[in-house]
């Protein structure tokens, strides 16, 4: 490879499995919902069985900065990380441990993070402790659009480690701050760049780009339970669509396109009104809804025959791995890579590997393996073997017919587990609602 890529990793917050058009998602009243993401994924690769490392927001952060199982770190125990972290020296992504941006900036790149961090606060912790050369963006799991303060009422918009006020909606803020950078780096065309777009959208609160008014009313309960509709919720993504594109725009236009690697997913499954047909469940479930999600990659001077759909599984701390390697660089000896660089599956159109994943939660204490076409699932202490090739949706449990498969499934899980640090006592699960706000889905 003559010149080493460009790389920016997109990453939406709780989007399901179907909400974009290319994953088969339904057209909003206004029309088409992602047609950027569409348009980057028919010119590129889409997985159809691609997953998140947590049904839950900063424990597969975790795993995307690390590359590694997140539950080897404390903070990933919690379900997810919240606003009483914010005087913790514990919950957060310790700066000691090599992450995606620091292996990468040692290779030469220049790192960025624009958008959601929620991996713990200043002092004890944060982007620029973690390998990034500039953050912009909020350090909480979530924020007002407009106001940009936390559930708390604490303003958590910041620049490096100090809080600044911002005008604007914040997903055209973190788009316009990524086309910003991708222009600066454009005068440096032989450093090359790793920018983390990470947006909030379409998580809650539910406030298209026309809803200011919305914040005063929501301000004491930004989880917004007596709001939203699918058609907010449709043009939440189209805003995030939009800002995507404006970054295209302007790496075609400083030249960078062709070397440059996009890679877009989502942190977890869809929330309340996300689409993620055929599966079933959503954040928070070890169900496929709420794991598998949208994996997509553009790069033109990279990827073999584009406009394929590859079936390779993988998880985020993969692409992880992919991606260090992509820039020159390696695990740290004393912090071995869990993930497994996809870089074969990108460059040549017939590759294809074995890769059992597996997952816990101390919500409802579930556990799952996938493995070939299989997969074990337990939920609330009650054992499911799918055939999910077959059965996505997770409806016929074939626990029954396939005993043995279902034991072997199950020892596999088993040992695994023993080669990671138990759930601490003290790990906590916050859940936004409870079936006395909504009906369960």
């Amino acid at each position: 490879m003559a010149q080493r890529p460009n790389i920016i990793f997109i990453v939406a917050d709780d989007l399901g499995f179907a909400d974009l058009g290319c994953y088969g998602g339904r057209d909003a009243q206004f029309g088409k919902v992602s047609p950027v993401i569409d348009g980057l994924a028919a010119n590129g690769l889409k997985f159809s069985d691609g997953y998140s490392n947590s049904p839950v927001c900063s424990p597969t952060r975790f795993g995307l900065m690390t590359a590694r199982y997140q539950y080897r770190l404390r903070g990933a125990a919690e379900e997810p990380i919240n606003s009483k972290a914010k005087t913790s020296t514990t919950l957060g992504l310790p700066p000691s441990h090599p992450t995606l941006p620091s292996l990468l900036k040692e290779q030469g790149y220049r790192t960025a993070l624009i958008g959601k961090w929620h991996l713990g606060y200043p002092p004890a912790f944060g982007p620029l402790r973690s390998g990034y050369d500039e953050f912009f963006g909020p350090m909480a799991g979530g924020v007002d659009y407009f106001t940009h303060c936390a559930s708390t009422g604490d303003h958590d918009l910041w620049v490096g480690e100090e809080t600044q006020p911002h005008e604007g909606y914040l997903t055209d803020l973190i788009s316009r701050k990524s086309v910003d950078f991708i222009e600066r780096m454009s005068a440096s065309p032989d450093q090359p760049f790793f920018l983390s777009m990470h947006y909030t959208a379409p998580h809650w609160p539910w406030e298209t780009r026309e809803d200011h008014a919305l914040a005063q009313d929501i301000k004491d309960n930004i989880f917004h339970l007596q709001g939203g509709n699918i058609h907010t919720y449709h043009r939440m993504i189209h805003h995030m669509d939009e800002g995507i594109g404006w970054v295209v725009d302007a790496l075609k236009k400083s030249g960078q396109l062709d070397n440059t690697l996009i890679v877009f997913t989502s942190d977890n499954g869809g929330e309340r009104f996300s689409d993620n047909w055929p599966l079933v469940g959503g954040k928070m479930d070890l169900t496929e809804g709420g794991i598998r999600v949208p994996w997509i990659a553009h790069w033109p001077q990279g990827i073999a025959q584009p406009g394929r759909t590859t079936a390779q599984h993988c998880m985020t701390m993969d692409w992880s791995a992919t991606l260090v390697e992509l820039g020159g660089g390696q695990a740290h000896a004393d912090y071995p890579f869990d993930g497994v660089s996809l870089l074969p599956v990108l460059t040549s159109s017939d590759a294809c590997f074995e890769r059992p994943m597996y997952w816990r939660m101390n919500h409802r204490s579930q556990r799952a393996l996938r493995a070939g076409d299989w997969k074990y699932l337990r939920v609330d202490g009650n054992d499911y073997l799918f055939n999910i090739a077959q059965d996505a949706r997770e409806r016929a449990n074939l626990a029954k017919q396939e005993p043995t498969r279902l034991a072997n499934m199950k020892a596999q899980w088993e040992t695994w587990q023993a080669s990671m640090p138990p759930i601490p006592e003290d790990a906590t699960i916050s859940l936004g609602f409870s079936v006395k706000d909504m009906p369960q889905r």
